[in-house]
């Protein structure tokens, strides 16, 4: 009976681990499965070691105090690994977590995946030499992840993004105005703003994007603009800016609705981030901007190594979206990219047209063929 161990570190890892647990049962039914878990994991029927809750940390302050904690809980799952011994440890995501741990099973004999792979094409590519040592396995959702991973002398294999198989068909935009009480009128176009998921992104990003809306209200006096707040917190921060820069006429702040502001959306104003796949899975036009604190900005023009920021562009090898960086990002030069892509005509139909060959692309049953290569691997 096959016993199958996987550590996830927060919940979209959790969300990745269930479908691999599904797809695994799938094509081993006897197969036991224990770990790291999350609620997710957990209903799947996986026996849980400990809850993810304690990986689940963001921040090098906070990181530095959870250390006695992550390095108690490093402990323990040692000892199961060297007492258990499973068929195979796969570490969802968490690298620098799981690629420690996953090195110490290999060099107890067991067989290592790494699910996601960690952005080492893009920064700090000596990690690589760390995912040679301790992976037997790298899963990737991105497929040129796979042949960076390769021609480095690590076993990677392009399974597909989960979010282009949850995201199969485009959006219903009459149907999620209405849920969010916006105008359907030809004359009133909706441009949504995501301003980022964290405090330090809304900080340097809300002001602007309210910014570059003064400016297009200016020239496009129909425009309505929904803003996709992260948590309560960004949105009371978001509905601050927007009465300060007098636009509560115009502009509407909703927490927990990423999907409907998306799909509501003619364009689509946002940071850089995970939020560009989604928004391009939905096919929905967008202009990308960033800004960071000037120190690390420095370190980062010094350590990236990829051309562009916006995961649209790094997939297609061009600059399919718009993106504008740190001094680039004002609001004249945002809002006249905004105004271009609310305009129809060929270029915007050309833009919708590549984004549906790259969600094909990534539309793999990134699950099953996750648990496919972990099945190669084991039974080999």
């Amino acid at each position: 009976m096959p016993r199958i161990a996987i550590v996830v570190g927060e919940a979209s890892g959790d969300q990745l681990g269930r479908g691999l647990i599904e797809a695994l049962r799938a094509k081993i039914p006897n197969a036991e499965f224990v770990g790291v878990t999350g609620p997710q994991m957990r209903a799947a029927g996986c026996e849980s070691w400990n809850d993810y809750e304690p990986l689940a940390v963001m921040g090098l302050v906070e990181v530095i105090r959870h250390i006695p904690g992550l390095l108690r809980l490093q402990r323990q799952l040692k000892a199961r690994l060297r007492d258990e011994r499973p068929d195979v440890l796969i570490g969802i995501d968490a690298p620098d977590f799981n690629l420690r741990l996953e090195r110490y099973a290999r060099d107890l004999g067991i067989p290592t995946v790494h699910y996601v792979c960690p952005s080492v094409w893009a920064w700090r590519q000596s990690r690589v030499k760390t995912l040679r040592r301790a992976c037997d396995r790298v899963l990737c959702l991105l497929p040129f992840e796979a042949g960076f991973l390769q021609s480095h002398d690590v076993d990677g294999v392009f399974v597909g993004h989960p979010l282009a198989d949850e995201l199969a068909e485009e959006p219903d935009q009459q149907n999620s105005c209405q849920e969010l009480g916006l105008s359907t009128a030809t004359d009133r176009p909706c441009l949504a703003l995501l301003p980022g998921s964290r405090g330090t992104e809304v900080a340097l990003l809300g002001p602007l994007f309210l910014d570059t809306v003064v400016w297009l209200r200016e020239r496009q006096p129909g425009l309505q603009v929904a803003v996709a707040a992260a948590n309560d917190r960004l949105a009371e921060d978001m509905m601050r800016g927007v009465s300060q820069a007098g636009l509560a006429d115009c502009v509407s702040v909703f927490t927990g609705k990423t999907r409907a502001v998306l799909a509501s959306a003619d364009a689509v104003l946002l940071a850089s981030g995970t939020a560009t796949l989604e928004t391009m899975l939905m096919r929905r036009p967008m202009v990308v901007a960033y800004r960071m604190n000037a120190l690390t900005a420095w370190l980062a023009r010094r350590l990236v190594k990829v051309e562009y920021a916006a995961l649209p562009n790094l997939l297609a090898g061009c600059e399919l979206v718009p993106e504008f960086l740190q001094e680039e990002a004002q609001p004249e030069a945002l809002g006249a990219a905004v105004l271009t892509q609310l305009q129809s005509g060929d270029e915007r139909a050309a833009t919708l047209q590549r984004f549906a060959e790259l969600a094909a692309r990534l539309r793999q049953n990134a699950s099953g063929k996750a648990a496919d290569a972990v099945v190669d691997l084991i039974t080999k």
